[in-house]
């Protein structure tokens, strides 16, 4: 097979990837930019090596590529894979860079990368704390939506831990649904009095929340800028966990 077929093989691929639905020869023909009786071609043999599948008029990816895909998926550990890139963030910042994850009603520290300076943030590995109280929290509160925070808040209580900590659950919904919308939410010491933090949601293949990327110092160095920086390292992260294409990391 040529490098020529490969790469034009590649893109139908990408096309149908965009797509939750079966998508018609014209289409592929017009976004792959490839001639109809080529793209024809390649997506019978597509067919039968089990990578894409006729559905009526329409061709949609096939088991044997989604199998690959989560056999792949399940082989990017994510931690490991997040190290390099919060390392880079925490070196570029010269503050504490979070990985979390949801267990509960509580999100848990599962990664960090402090900076070498004395005034910094710790987070213990292996700690948690409530959702409404943490940036990241606060977004995975957003993504599932106002009854399951209404749910979280009378399971919860909403304890407060701050004079900063939102204990009333409308506005919290309104807080983590602008959050979602956003891409990006804060700790206004909300957890603690003189800490702030910034987040963003990790999603996973599904577009379900996976993890939390986050930075963590004393809330008087707080910069409104990181949370553009956390965009750039969790698209980052997004792609070498396959869960977005390669023309999302930033170069």
């Amino acid at each position: 097979m040529s490098i020529q077929v490969i790469d034009r093989l590649s893109r139908l691929l990408e096309v149908i990837a965009q797509y939750d639905r079966p998508v018609s020869l014209k289409i592929l023909s017009a976004e792959s930019e490839l001639h109809t009786s080529t793209t024809f071609r390649i997506l019978t043999s597509l067919i039968e090596n089990g990578f894409v599948e006729r559905e009526g008029e329409g061709y949609r990816l096939g088991t044997k590529l989604i199998a690959l895909g989560h056999r792949a998926a399940g082989q990017v550990d994510l931690k490991e894979t997040a190290e390099p890139i919060m390392a880079a963030l925490c070196d570029e910042l010269n503050e504490t860079v979070n990985l979390t994850q949801r267990e509960g009603d509580e999100v848990i520290y599962i990664g960090r990368k402090i900076p070498n300076r004395m005034m910094r943030v710790e987070q213990v590995i292996g700690s948690r704390a409530p959702l409404h109280v943490t940036a990241v929290g606060k977004l995975m509160l957003g993504s599932a939506g106002a009854a399951a925070i209404r749910a979280y808040a009378e399971s919860n209580g909403l304890k407060r831990m701050t004079n900063n900590t939102i204990t009333d659950v409308e506005a919290l919904i309104a807080h983590c649904t602008a959050a979602v919308q956003a891409g990006i939410a804060f700790d206004d010491e909300e957890a603690e009095i003189g800490v702030a933090c910034v987040g963003v949601l990790l999603l996973n293949e599904h577009r379900q929340p996976l993890a939390g990327l986050s930075i963590s110092a004393p809330a008087e160095r707080r910069q409104a800028f990181w949370g553009e920086k956390l965009l750039a390292a969790r698209d980052q992260l997004a792609v070498r966990m396959g869960f977005a294409s390669p023309e999302a990391e930033p170069q």
